[in-house]
């Protein structure tokens, strides 16, 4: 196989190794590498190991932004041993982060043990396959995921659990963070299954997207050098820290919060009409 040019191995100050996309000029995990990103934004914010063990049937998990897959790995490990079988759907454009990666499962460890999986979900965008006593089925959507919610037949996915969502940064690809994104995603959920949304951004044009695209949004876990990440979900009952009435007018004075309706990135404070739309949200009327 020929070296992929578009991108490299980085060690981080950790001591921790990760992938560096030189074309988003973007580092996968970039302060305290993939394995501990993982388990602080996801496996800790969407109670895996809890929720799995209390599943019966099926626990689904989207992961969206699949990459050099440091997020799906750590979620199956968190899961393993769980009575449920687990499900797990991942999102990307592209398969070249994860080839590239293993080629290089020397320095990126986690992917240690899941090679022969990796590879058959390179080829043929699915496997299945016994992960101690669970099975795993695991499916590929490749393709652009703003245009793939777009499409009618996102109403057969299998319903989600939990959504790890790691898109590159707002600035560096807009179309993963707009309120029709947003609200679509919300409305493709069950709302009879309870579901929640990590993500790593903490940004208020983010959370106020949340808001309304439907979703209840709170603070999340710190990770790395950030502070708070994001923590949304379909039911107050996954959220531990719900954003109140005090954010909400920080949200109201903030030069960046009205949200991208279009993938162009831009900044701008909220309008009057997200300003009344955003007040009337369920979370703040209690």
């Amino acid at each position: 196989m020929e070296p992929n040019t578009a991108y490299r191995i980085v060690k981080l100050a950790n001591g921790a190794h990760s992938v560096h996309s030189l074309a988003h000029h973007e580092t996968f995990h970039p302060v305290v590498g993939p394995v501990a990103e993982a388990e602080a934004l996801y496996v800790r914010q969407l109670r895996l190991p809890e929720r799995a063990h209390r599943q019966e049937g099926e626990f689904v998990l989207w992961d969206v932004g699949l990459g050099a897959a440091a997020n799906a790995l750590t979620a199956l490990r968190a899961t393993r041993g769980a009575p449920c079988a687990i499900r797990l759907l991942s999102f990307d454009h592209t398969l070249e982060p994860l080839a590239f990666a293993l080629q290089h499962v020397e320095a990126l460890g986690y992917l240690r043990g899941y090679e022969a999986p990796l590879e058959r979900l390179l080829r043929d965008h699915h496997c299945a396959f016994q992960d101690g006593p669970q099975t795993v089925t695991w499916d590929m959507h490749l393709a652009d995921f703003p245009s793939l919610l777009a499409q009618p037949a996102t109403e057969k996915l299998a319903k989600p659990h939990g959504i790890m969502f790691d898109a590159f940064s707002p600035a560096a690809n807009a179309a993963m963070w707009t309120l029709p994104l947003f609200s679509r995603l919300f409305r493709l959920l069950d709302p009879d299954r309870p579901c929640a949304l990590p993500t790593y951004s903490r940004s208020t044009m983010l959370r106020v997207t949340l808001l309304l695209a439907g979703f209840h949004v709170g603070i999340g876990h710190a990770t790395g050098e950030k502070e708070e990440t994001t923590l949304a979900a379909n039911t107050p009952d996954l959220i531990a820290e719900p954003l109140d009435r005090r954010w909400l007018q920080r949200a109201h004075r903030s030069c960046s919060a009205e949200p991208l309706w279009e993938p162009v990135y831009r900044q701008a404070r909220l309008s009057s009409a997200t300003w009344e739309k955003l007040q009337q949200h369920p979370q703040f009327r209690r």
